[in-house]
């Protein structure tokens, strides 16, 4: 049975007696009905304490505080809100709420956020409760002032493709700003990549010219440095980042840009995981990629609107120190401003359709490259520039452009296996199947959104699971009443695993997109859960015969091909980090599905109560358009993992059982990462 047809034969299983209402409130109700009834029969976590209540709705938050008195430094304003400690307060909690019914419950999560005039469906409410839990052992688990937690905004785009696609969107949005520019990335390797957004300051700095102030630019990443023993938080001297591992400009090719770089660490293992931009505190883009060359699939959504305002609070704190210069934007929240995407100026018509051009452009449209770069003014333009590089020119047939583009900096002549090559007919000649890099959302009402972050917790122990993240991640499988799609390069936390365990046998679809073999040796080391396959047999093994049926465990399958390539091939591997309930409610950032995410890394997530057309987009780009992991990546339903049809594993597989002396791989894998080649 397939996903839909499974879901839809769980929504129509409850067939109760409907009061006599009108329409509108019968659907209403029976969503209402079916959700309690099929949520799971495990205890929510208690209830989030008075004063979390209280910070929640103060008009307080750190980036206010530091716009009036720009003379403190982020932590300093944290610590005059909200104290030094991590203790968020009494926590005392109001009697109603542990045993509380779950509207009562709901309407208190509801009042602790700022939706505009949407108020949230209550499975993103349950969701952003179990969130504001978490903070009441620990206020500074949110990494974002509370106030600021809960909020809306809009997503005209969301990008769904290889790092050149992603950090070509980065790079017109820099060369436009105005005022300032926050760049946060886990890993920073000069590289192609990092040219885009190198050379797109450089433009910046070009198009600043005569304006009565430099443009201000903060660039933070994690490059392990002794350093961070003594100060986590290191400014990087000017002779190191225009080096040539990192390759930033010097200060004397941008004169009109004010640039500061911070190398972020919390020893040992608390990694700078998190991956965004803010743009003049009125564009914010969260995504999955580090800025380096590989041969990843990631994904990234851009966000206007009050959202804005939460995640640049977050880039402050995670700043820590003081900002030199302060930023031009202090006193300008996006809260304050109308988005302008959807302004004819910013969005102008063009051969798109829901964000799609199923046309060949009948003129050339010239690539944005380093070599040759087209900044684009509009999302529409770079709509239109980017289709065109999957659309094959006369001559070439739509899988060798799709190849061709998958290829760029890292596997320029590289084309799937004889036996894995596909027809165009499944690279998508079908306008339904076409490859969409750049899914642009029409004009729609703001919606609800929240940050669901984790800090970085540096004690080799995976105790520090309490977190808004991880409480979002669990409160999806608990509350799903139909499915729950997970994307991710590696899945082995140990939390996760009786949670989606209990999803599937009470009978929630749950489907994992996971690669083969990403990171697979870094995972064998002690307390890290294992690799992929491992734990894909684990789970299979522990659920019911009745149950089983029910975990559709995927492994990525590139665009251009129709079988599932090892990651240590670094040819075709997918690096997304992604949650979607019921195809609803999703979480969407840098967080992956791994012991490292769930219980060291600082991550930034975002919580979205998706409008149906975007959610509609989303699951045709990730399930048909963009990858052929649901056509072909689907492994055995008895123990998960991917065959061909004569019977053999994928190339380099380790399968289910990784050998004697396995944590010895995992020693060689973690030296990887930490030069930058292994999955991060």
């Amino acid at each position: 049975m397939n996903l839909k047809a499974a879901e839809t034969e769980a929504a129509s299983a409850d067939n109760r007696p409907e009061p006599q209402v009108d329409s509108e409130s019968k659907k209403s109700l029976q969503q209402e009905e079916s959700h309690r009834a099929l949520v799971s029969t495990k205890p929510p976590p208690r209830g989030f304490g008075d004063e979390i209540f209280r910070l929640c709705t103060a008009p307080e938050d750190v980036s206010s505080l530091l716009a009036s008195n720009p003379d403190i430094t982020p932590n300093e304003a944290w610590e005059q809100l909200y104290g030094k400690g991590s203790d968020s307060g009494p926590g005392v909690t109001n009697a109603i709420v542990n045993g509380a019914p779950p509207l009562e419950r709901l309407e208190r999560a509801a009042r602790c956020g700022k939706w505009g005039e949407n108020r949230p469906s209550d499975l993103f409410l349950e969701m952003y409760h179990d969130a504001l839990t978490t903070l009441d052992e620990d206020l500074t688990q949110g990494v974002v002032s509370p106030s600021l937690m809960g909020s809306n905004g809009v997503m005209p785009l969301t990008v769904i493709s290889t790092i050149p696609d992603i950090v070509r969107h980065m790079a017109n949005l820099i060369v436009a700003a105005e005022h300032d520019v926050l760049i946060a990335t886990n890993f920073w390797q000069n590289s192609e990549a990092s040219k885009y957004i190198t050379d797109a300051i450089r433009e910046l700095s070009r198009r600043a010219e005569g304006r009565d102030k430099k443009v201000v630019v903060k660039v933070r990443y994690d490059r392990g440095s002794v350093r961070q023993v003594f100060d986590q938080h290191h400014i990087v001297p000017e002779k190191d980042y225009t080096g040539k591992a990192v390759g930033l400009p010097k200060p004397s090719e941008i004169p009109n840009v004010d640039l500061e770089v911070m190398n972020y660490h919390n020893p040992l293992l608390g990694t700078f995981h998190a991956k965004y931009m803010v743009v003049d505190r009125r564009i914010a883009v969260l995504q999955s990629n580090n800025i380096q060359d590989n041969d990843n699939l990631e994904m990234m959504v851009h966000l206007e609107g009050p959202i804005v305002d939460s995640v640049y609070d977050m880039a402050l704190l995670s700043w820590h120190k003081a900002l030199t210069p302060p930023l031009p934007t202090a006193n300008k929240p996006a809260a304050t401003e109308t988005p302008r995407c959807f302004d004819s100026q910013y969005n102008t018509e063009d051969e798109t359709q829901n964000g799609y051009n199923h046309n060949t452009p009948d003129e050339p449209y010239p690539e944005h490259t380093t070599s040759d770069p087209h900044y684009d003014a509009t999302i529409s333009a770079e709509v239109r520039r980017v289709q065109a590089s999957v659309t094959p020119i006369p001559g070439e047939s739509r899988r060798a452009a799709v190849t061709k583009h998958l290829n760029h900096t890292t596997n320029k002549d590289f084309t799937p296996l004889a036996e894995h090559l596909v027809s165009d007919s499944v690279v998508g000649e079908d306008p339904e199947k076409i490859m969409t890099p750049y899914v642009k959302h029409q004009p729609h009402q703001h919606f609800p959104m929240a940050l669901v972050n984790r800090p970085p917790y540096g004690p080799p122990k995976n105790h520090d699971v309490k977190n808004p993240q991880n409480a979002a991640w669990l409160a999806a499988l608990r509350c799903a009443t139909r499915s729950v799609f997970i994307q991710s390069p590696t899945l082995n936390a140990e939390p996760l695993l009786p949670a989606i365990i209990d999803a599937c046998e009470r009978g929630v679809e749950v489907t994992c997109y996971i690669c083969l073999g990403y990171n697979d040796i870094g995972e064998l080391l002690p307390m890290q859960g294992g690799h992929n396959e491992m734990i894909a047999h684990r789970l299979h093994t522990s659920l019911s015969e009745e149950a089983r049926p029910r975990l559709h465990y995927h492994w990525y399958v590139a665009k251009d091909a129709t079988a599932p390539l090892h990651q240590g091939k670094r040819q075709r591997s997918c690096h997304i980090k992604l949650l979607v309930a019921d195809w609803k409610v999703a979480v969407v950032g840098s967080g992956n599905q791994d012991t490292q995410s769930w219980c060291h890394s600082q991550e930034v997530n975002v919580l979205l109560d998706l409008p149906e057309e975007i959610a509609e987009q989303w699951r045709e780009a990730l399930e048909v358009r963009n990858q052929n992991t649901g056509l072909y990546g689907l492994g055995s339903n008895e123990d998960g993992v991917w065959r061909d049809a004569e019977g053999r594993e994928a190339d380099e597989a380790i399968g289910i059982d990784p050998g004697r002396f396995s944590w010895g791989k995992g020693i060689m894998g973690a030296v990887k990462r930490l030069k930058g080649t292994g999955g991060f």
